[in-house]
């Protein structure tokens, strides 16, 4: 179905969502191997249609430039042929992947007789709103396939075409593996609508994940019925302790802050103890500036820092995802815990220190999806985390934490082997 056939936008997607949640049972069933075979013949589907791909990517690039997107929003558009390479290896990595459904942990015998114990299962429908990238068309799919998952995805209008195109490919993949083709649908339509419907369909949508940019998530967050897992904000932190090796302290911060600017787990406020401020600041400060990095600052920081403007108390709140540090000297541990805990957004926070004590403390303390000793919270990633590759990152506390891979798209339930036991 076409944009142009679709006249009754909620008729659709109720239709829409029926199909996912059937499809949803039969790929709960599947077994592994299927799965995967399916997931290969993805990749092959695609690789056999990179011309038709292109084409429809460079339609999405002509749209988008009459419309007037930014550089930025066409160069995440864009699918090079390196990204599509970077795609099928994607699709290839998850079918490498252990399958977790099914898998019985924790067994136990009972007093009464009886073995408890918990099966990893699928969530059933996963729906994703996601913006820019038709790259993650194929990355959410092979997810939540893997993971047993129906899914329902909803990229942004300016991709409509390159979204298209690849889920073609993933249907055929997924009927080359007599799997149903429902079990990942892509929306047809760039009505606003379909996501006012998705958000609202707890009867056909288990789970919603955004992807995008924070007004998007504020707003789906906001109007949902069906359960979110997103992070609104990245204001990550770094805090220098005055037991840090100060060598350590440069490398790991310039990492943090400089390797990628635009990240949710980049670098936004750095936290000095003012027992080594006057040792790093300046060698520090230096070398953000030679990177071309604006640097804001409290008064004290400012004292140190020439190059540093003064700091307003909206800063501590912001995420810049860009070439923009702010810098706070304070009185120890205590007080960066405190100044976290005001404005962090439980994303990912790290201390540099050589005390075994104070890094305990930290890593008790912060009540962060991702807290660090000694390294760069650019390291918080479903692939550097050996989690094979993530659908996203949940600052939620409940049901999945941090980067979300194959896991955090199941539950558990409880299952009980017995023998004829009966209650006394």
């Amino acid at each position: 179905m076409t944009d142009q056939a679709i006249t009754d936008v909620a008729a659709y997607m109720k239709d829409l969502g029926a199909r996912a949640r059937s499809a949803a049972r039969a790929l709960a069933r599947a077994e592994t191997a299927a799965k995967d075979a399916a997931l290969l013949a993805m990749v092959e589907a695609l690789d056999l249609s990179r011309a038709e791909i292109a084409a429809a990517n460079a339609e999405d690039l002509a749209a988008g430039a009459a419309k007037g997107l930014d550089a930025a929003m066409l160069d995440r558009l864009e699918l090079t042929p390196g990204r599509v390479d970077a795609m099928l290896e994607g699709l290839r990595q998850i079918a490498a992947l252990p399958d977790p459904i099914g898998a019985i942990t924790d067994l136990n015998y009972r007093p009464s007789g009886i073995q408890v114990g918990r099966m990893r299962v699928p969530l059933g429908v996963v729906g994703i709103i996601y913006e820019s990238r038709p790259n993650v068309t194929a990355d959410a799919a092979g997810l939540c396939l893997k993971s047993g998952n129906a899914t329902v995805l909803r990229g942004g209008s300016e991709a409509i075409r390159s979204n298209q195109a690849i889920a073609a490919c993933i249907r055929t993949g997924l009927m080359a593996a007599g799997l149903p083709a429902d079990g990942v649908q892509v929306v047809a339509t760039t009505d606003r609508a379909a996501v006012g419907a998705m958000i609202t369909m707890p009867e056909s949508i288990d789970v919603i994940i955004p992807r995008g940019g924070k007004g998007l998530i504020e707003r789906i967050s906001r109007d949902a019925r069906v359960p979110v897992i997103k992070h609104l904000d990245g204001i990550c932190h770094i805090y220098i302790d005055d037991k840090a090796d100060l060598d350590k302290a440069l490398r790991v911060t310039m990492n943090a802050k400089t390797q990628r600017y635009g990240t949710c787990n980049t670098l936004e406020t750095l936290l000095v103890d003012e027992g080594v401020a006057h040792a790093i600041l300046p060698s520090l400060g230096a070398a953000l500036s030679e990177k071309g990095v604006e640097l804001r600052g409290c008064e004290r920081t400012c004292a140190l820092l020439p190059q540093a403007v003064a700091a307003t108390a909206e800063d501590w709140d912001t995420e810049y995802l860009a070439p923009i540090l702010s810098i706070r000297v304070v009185a120890g541990l205590d007080q960066a815990m405190d100044h976290i805990a005001a404005h962090g957004s439980a994303h990912t926070d790290a201390i540099i220190t050589e005390d075994y004590s104070r890094a305990r403390r930290f890593l008790r303390e912060v009540d962060s999806s991702s807290v660090m000793v000694n390294a760069s919270t650019r390291f918080a990633d479903g692939f550097e985390y050996g989690l094979g590759a993530e659908i996203g990152i949940s600052t939620d506390k409940f049901h999945a934490r941090g980067p979300v891979g194959l896991e955090g798209l199941t539950s558990v339930k409880f299952v009980v082997l017995g023998n004829g036991e009966v209650r006394g």
